[in-house]
């Protein structure tokens, strides 16, 4: 499994209406995330318009191709475009990736055979 997190900066004056728009997302384009092997999708709104999302899956090459291919998902993303600064493409194709620094069940797993740094052993 792939943990993949993203950013895209919302233009701060249509900030309501990404939101609306994303109350409900069209159930077809739900569908589809579900399809291309993408799940545990969130989106997360910081200050100023800034959008964070993370998704897990297995094969992140084949999902983005995926969507890239579906019709459905190009209709929602040609939609979902005027939203965004500074962004060329297709938001879902577009996207800044965020290098993964910290994962808690990875480092708890790495240490459950690991000698603690307090163990004199």
């Amino acid at each position: 499994m792939t943990r993949v997190a993203f950013q895209l900066q919302i233009d701060p004056a249509l900030i309501d209406e990404y939101v609306a728009r994303h109350t409900p997302v069209w159930p077809e384009m739900l569908a589809e995330i579900e399809a291309s092997g993408r799940r545990n999708y969130s989106l997360f709104l910081g200050d100023g318009g800034r959008l964070f999302g993370y998704y897990e899956v297995d094969d992140d090459t084949a999902a983005q191709a995926y969507l890239a291919a579906s019709p459905v998902a190009a209709r929602w993303e040609a939609e979902m475009a005027r939203y965004f600064v500074g962004l060329e493409g297709r938001p879902d194709q577009a996207a800044t990736p965020l290098a993964e620094v910290f994962n808690l069940h990875d480092q708890l797993a790495a240490t459950a055979d690991a000698p603690s740094e307090s163990d004199p052993s």
